[in-house]
């Protein structure tokens, strides 16, 4: 946020904003923190980089293209634009994605964190691969609604993108392949798994839960993991989970992608991991709090045909109840990972 100081402070940024700034890196990123860690007790991650050998160079690689806005079109947007770090990489200032030209999407934008652990990607599983993924959001006509080819020519016409190709790769030559290795080793690089939940559950710290924390950690094992499990706090399964179609959009979810009428109005299982974060909720961003999430799953689930059966009779809580789950869902949010300089933009660190 800006604030008044004056006529100079006001030229200063116009000037700050309208040059664009190389990457600087004002703390060193060593290499002996950029491997990939797998928590006791969680499972083996789906993406483990055998074929995209972790380096710092390519990590600093992935992380200047993550915040580039040569990516978009007009380059006007980023990866970044609609997955800020402050929010766990999810997206603050809209229900759903704001692309070029301020064109509307029909979805919100997830937040990124533990993407190696993840089966599939997007709301409807449209993606399976993580090096593939972010050609999703690059090619939609309503995002960022540019080609691979045309971003592979805009960086290799700059010496910043040529200097630091050649320090990821050995030769400054700009490929479509590059561009999605590194930008899959930043993204897999970005691991949650240091909230107040997980130091008490694992010991450290001397952090112990409240009552209120503990009654809601019960409450949600009972009520709420068959589908957002432990440790990731998602089965990453496609459910209908039994929200009113927006008319709208007519987001048909999985089934847009399958053709199967089962599939019709499934989403992805999304993670509760910094869920207090990460709001506005759902997959077309309809709730902006918990509490109407929670109310959903009491009052207003529709039995479509398809519903997972888990939600049939809705999920009964009390407001006590939901008071006290919603105190537990705040443990799970990771103030390390969302202040961990390794994953800011390099033009402002």
């Amino acid at each position: 946020m800006f604030y008044k100081a004056g006529i100079f402070f006001f030229a200063s940024v116009f000037i700050f904003v309208s040059c664009k700034v190389d990457p600087k890196i004002s703390e060193a990123l060593p290499s002996d923190n950029l491997t990939q860690t797998i928590p006791s007790g969680w499972p083996q991650p789906v993406y483990q980089f055998q074929d995209n050998p972790i380096s710092e160079d390519k990590f600093i690689l992935g992380r200047a293209i993550f915040y580039e806005t040569l990516l978009s079109k007009d380059n006007s947007l980023s990866c970044a634009s609609c997955h800020q770090n402050f929010t766990a990489f999810a997206n603050a200032d809209h229900a759903i994605s704001h692309g070029i030209l301020d064109r509307l999407g029909n979805r919100n934008s997830p937040g990124l964190f533990n993407l190696a652990w993840h089966p599939y990607f997007m709301h409807d599983g449209g993606s399976i691969n993580l090096e593939i993924q972010p050609m999703g959001p690059i090619m939609n006509p309503v995002e960022m609604d540019e080609s691979m080819t045309n971003i592979v020519k805009k960086l290799q016409e700059t010496q910043k993108y040529r200097s630091l190709f050649k320090s990821a790769f050995g030769d400054e030559q700009v490929s479509s392949e590059r561009i999605l290795k590194t930008l899959a080793q930043f993204m897999g690089l970005m691991e949650s798994y240091n909230s107040k939940f997980d130091y008490w559950k694992r010991g450290e710290k001397g952090v112990n839960l409240t009552d209120a924390e503990k009654r809601g950690y019960d409450l949600f094992i009972s009520k709420c993991s068959s589908c957002h499990s432990e440790p990731l706090f998602s089965d990453f399964k496609f459910r209908n989970n039994g929200l009113r179609v927006d008319a709208g959009y007519q987001d048909s979810g999985r089934a847009h992608i399958t053709g199967m009428p089962e599939d019709k109005y499934t989403f992805k299982t999304p993670s509760l991991r910094n869920i207090a974060l990460t709001k506005p909720y759902m997959h077309d961003g309809r709730y902006t709090s918990l509490e109407t999430c929670l109310n959903h799953y009491t009052d207003s689930i529709l039995n479509f045909e398809n519903i997972d059966p888990t939600l049939l009779k809705g999920i009964s809580m009390t407001a006590a109840e939901k008071k006290d789950i919603i105190s537990f869902l705040y443990t799970l949010t990771d103030y390390e990972f969302i202040k961990d300089k390794r994953f800011a933009d390099p033009n402002f660190n």
